[in-house]
């Protein structure tokens, strides 16, 4: 079999404990930053909005806040935040937080610098696809949660509530020019979103295993991160002090961001996206678990030395059984193997139309799948997953 690759990822990541401090000395992309964060109270209860801004001052750089971003950012609050930044002249942008605000600096990077509707630009549903041709404002990441791993690559999800679509996009620009990774950020997130966050860096790892176009680089990462995740992923929900978690956890989650640089999510991807579209209250982590076994038996037969692998070096034994095993197991460690899309107020009678929006909205991500899925296909996934 032959190999061939493109690889790209000109993010300087910055790693480990007490090394937000290097904000202060680091060279920055510009002298006025647009600082977008959650709606949340946590960045300020915790001082980490207040450490940032001093620290960018202390470099020689101003700053402006953005705090409206939604757990399921928002097209609205893009557009919001790039007239701001606009406005206020700030030539570079730095997402404070978790995936949700570092993604949207990414949207608030791109739209401060072109005109029209962020959707223009959307590749996919019904998005206009458009060139991003204004070039994109250099974005800084200070990730505060393990869970996306976008401080690794180019992609950020945004939801059009109008058309219900979640759907992700990026470009060579929207990589972050510098990603500060620091866990002793991530001590104060609580169990339930540790264990969410750190899901969704596991399914990155092992869509982007199982995908089509992973290679070499993307296998290598995906494997040490659910390794990595599977090991202390407990640790750090049932401790969220316990640093030595945090920090592996945390690089699970940059590898697992590193994975998508270099391979790509599957159709489980595209599934979540459709659900929380419809019920943004659900958090895409949970989403992503409630599917994950029935999407995952759907490929023990397709690639089963693929899910093999991913079981071994999980503990389990080396075969699709023990990959689905260790999954479970994995889940069970981390409290949320009783998660029911119903609490979230999904209804069977949703799962037809939510299935043709996976295939509307982020139809893309079907390509990367070993098997062709139908509509039919996705379907069934989703109503074996349903209680």
């Amino acid at each position: 079999m032959s190999i061939s690759f493109d690889y790209r990822i000109p993010t300087r990541l910055i790693f480990g404990a007490g090394k937000l401090d290097e904000l202060a000395r680091v060279g920055l992309p510009g002298k006025k930053a647009l600082i977008v964060l959650s709606a949340g109270t946590s960045m300020k209860k915790h001082g980490y909005l207040d450490r940032v801004v001093d620290l960018l001052k202390k470099n020689g750089a101003a700053s402006v806040i953005f705090d409206k971003i939604l757990p399921n950012p928002i097209k609205d609050h893009v557009t919001e935040g790039a007239a701001l930044a606009r406005k206020e002249n700030c030539d570079f942008v730095v997402g404070l937080g978790g995936g949700s605000s570092i993604d949207s600096a990414k949207s608030i990077a791109i739209m401060a610098k072109n005109p029209g509707d962020y959707w223009d630009y959307i590749n996919g549903g019904t998005g206009k696809g458009q060139p991003v041709k204004g070039g994109v404002l250099p974005i800084v990441a200070i990730t505060t949660t393990a869970g996306t791993g976008t401080e690794a690559d180019p992609w950020t999800v945004i939801t059009n509530l109008e058309t219900k679509e979640k759907i992700g996009f990026g470009t060579d620009e929207t990589y972050p020019v510098l990603s500060i990774i620091d866990p002793e950020l991530m001590t104060s997130v609580p169990p339930g979103l540790t264990a969410y966050q750190g899901f969704d860096a596991f399914f990155h790892a092992a869509e982007g295993y199982i995908a089509t176009i992973a290679t070499p680089f993307s296998d290598a990462y995906a494997l040490k991160s659910i390794e990595l995740i599977n090991k202390y992923l407990p640790r750090a929900v049932a401790d969220g002090s316990d640093l030595e978690a945090r920090t592996n956890v945390a690089l699970a989650n940059t590898l697992s961001g590193m994975v998508e640089s270099t391979s790509s999510c599957t159709s489980e991807h595209s599934m979540e996206h459709a659900l929380s579209a419809y019920h943004p209250n659900l958090p895409h982590g949970a989403g992503l678990i409630m599917l994950s076994l029935s999407y995952f038996e759907k490929f023990a037969a397709v690639c089963p030395e693929r899910l093999a692998v991913m079981g071994q070096v999980m503990g389990e034994e080396a075969s699709a059984e023990g990959f689905l095993k260790a999954l479970a197991k994995l889940q069970k460690a981390c409290g949320v193997d009783g998660l029911r899309m119903s609490d979230y107020g999904i209804t069977r009678e949703e799962l037809l139309p939510m299935a043709e929006n996976a295939h509307s909205a982020m139809g893309g991500l079907y390509s990367m799948d070993r098997k062709e899925l139908a509509q039919k296909d996705t379907l069934g996934i989703m109503e074996k997953a349903f209680r």
